[in-house]
């Protein structure tokens, strides 16, 4: 099985016949239903998506095999996952965060840096956080001028260390949120 990717959470029980909130990772929230049973982060749980249907800032869901408030209460906080063969291909300059993660990170001049620790979006864009192979770890911008090449097949990223960090206007890379299948 190839690589699991996290698409939703399952939030706080809705109501008293067995609907959770739910919370989407994916471009369109309603994705997660046309992905299949949905897993555990173990693998070990499937669950599926009985009915889903929009609420202000969350969806909320009913699974099959889960009837009651205290079913769901039990639910609450479990992450669901596809395998990351299921989500469409990514656009050109866009990548999932689980292509990344494990990247071995060089420098401009080829010389090791570390390893792709995680991405992170604080709300003023992605953020590339790189374990060097001493010290502390590194948080820089995710974009073209600061990540010049991610070389998916060769497994790594090439880091242009920036002598000092600022606003940065050249063109951001993404990261991209799974979608439903079709075009990506």
């Amino acid at each position: 099985m190839s690589a699991l990717i996290c698409v939703a959470r399952i939030g706080a029980a809705h109501g008293v016949r067995g609907a959770v909130k739910l919370w989407t990772f994916t471009e369109d929230p309603f994705a997660v239903k046309r992905y299949g049973p949905l897993l555990s982060k173990d693998g070990k749980r499937q669950f599926e998506l009985a009915q889903v249907r929009e609420a202000k800032d969350h969806l909320v869901a009913t699974f099959k095999g889960v009837a009651t408030r205290d079913e769901a209460e039990r639910l609450n906080g479990i992450e669901l996952y596809v395998a990351r063969d299921k989500l469409p291909a990514t656009d050109e300059d866009e990548y999932y965060h689980a292509d990344l993660i494990g990247l071995a990170a060089v420098t401009t001049d080829g010389d090791a840096l570390g390893r792709v620790l995680a991405i992170h979006n604080f709300g003023a864009g992605d953020i590339i956080e790189i374990a060097p192979l001493k010290g502390a770890t590194m948080l820089l911008p995710f974009t073209n001028a600061v990540v010049p090449e991610v070389d998916l097949k060769g497994g790594r990223v090439v880091i242009a260390l920036p002598q000092e960090i600022e606003g940065d206007k050249d063109e951001a890379r993404s990261t991209s949120r799974p979608r439903e299948g079709g075009d990506p």
